[in-house]
């Protein structure tokens, strides 16, 4: 089958490393256009693709079938609409949009039009993620009652760009929170209710670089914490069950990848250097797992067959409205200083 032509709308960091190197990889899919107003950088990176100036522009080409808005989050809504409204199907990359009510238009417009549309929840396809579902499928650490999980780095300078600027969308939470809490209702479902804390530490700092959240569920608890002001940012999960803990260092390496290659795939691709410890509770026992291989083209591969009635959307919108209301309840209660029922 020919290749469903793919408009990428914004070349900044989303855009270059993940998306772009992520659609041109995937099967049934190509690079069609990119709307950028960087066109010499993304002709260097990617010279069969066109530049359009604007959506407009993209949206007029009729080898495109599907955009991709990897714009500003502020932009992520209208934006989506617009290509919606023009019979296109549409990735968004997270967040989803700025609010649940956002979300959910976008979501019927999508289902009225019988158009698809999907959220770039990549770090389902994380490595350590992946070693996690399964360790947690097979009961191999029992009955979970603590989960911590982490996404921490070390920037203390505040950068002059629109994700660290006063601006609606802007902030950790918004940036790493819809990570942090996909992986959550993936493994546990809705949490009874949110408890959260967004502060900005950093000197001169205009938007959110510190978010803890608590996310209540019967029977067990699980932590959310994402900061810029770690100079030690190595845990990535501490995962306390009846049996065993499971703790893993380090990110993912998949990011690392994109930004040195600036392609995906190959060898090596997603395998993580630092397995996760297993630690028994009756004797404790230390023993590293067998982790499985991160990898996030499964989800532009199953984009592709989404297209073409083959395969269910990978990420389907109600899912992503389902972290849009933990990320906006998680606002509320760091606005009123405590817990938001979901």
């Amino acid at each position: 089958m020919t290749p469903a032509g793919v408009a990428l709308v914004g070349y900044g960091y989303a855009g270059k490393t993940f998306h772009a190197p992520l659609i041109a990889a995937a099967t049934g899919l190509r690079l069609h256009a990119v709307v950028s107003r960087q066109g010499d950088v993304v002709k260097t990176d990617w010279p069969e693709a066109k530049i359009a100036a604007d959506l407009d522009a993209a949206l007029a080409d009729p080898e495109v079938a599907l955009v991709v808005i990897a714009a500003p989050n502020a932009l992520h809504a209208p934006m989506a609409r617009q290509a919606l409204e023009a019979g296109r199907a549409v990735v968004v990359d997270k967040p989803f949009t700025l609010t649940v009510a956002e979300a959910r238009d976008l979501a019927a417009l999508a289902e009225a039009r019988g158009l698809l549309l999907s959220v770039f929840h990549n770090r389902r396809w994380d490595a350590d993620f992946l070693t996690l579902q399964t360790l947690i499928a097979e009961g191999r650490l029992g009955r979970i009652v603590r989960f911590e999980s982490h996404f921490d780095r070390f920037r203390p300078q505040v950068r002059d760009r629109w994700r660290e600027a006063d601006t609606p969308g802007a902030g950790i939470w918004y940036d790493l929170g819809p990570h942090l809490i996909d992986q959550a209702l993936v493994l546990f479902g809705r949490p009874l209710a949110i408890t959260a804390d967004l502060a900005i530490l950093r000197e001169g700092g205009q938007a959110t670089d510190y978010a803890h959240a608590v996310l209540r569920y019967d029977g067990f608890r699980v932590i959310l914490h994402a900061d810029m002001t770690s100079p030690a940012p190595d845990l990535r999960f501490s995962v306390q069950g009846t049996r065993a803990a499971w703790i893993k260092s380090g990110m993912d390496i998949q990011e690392d990848q994109l930004k040195t290659n600036g392609r995906a795939g190959g060898d090596g691709w997603g395998r993580d250097p630092r397995p996760g410890m297993l630690i028994d509770g009756a004797t404790g026992a230390h023993v590293p797992t067998d982790d499985a291989s991160g990898d996030y083209l499964r989800y532009y591969d199953q984009i592709a067959l989404a297209l073409g009635g083959r395969a269910p959307n990978p990420v389907p919108p109600e899912q992503a409205i389902a972290v849009m209301e933990v990320l906006q309840a998680g606002l509320l209660s760091a606005q009123r200083r405590a817990e938001q029922p979901l």
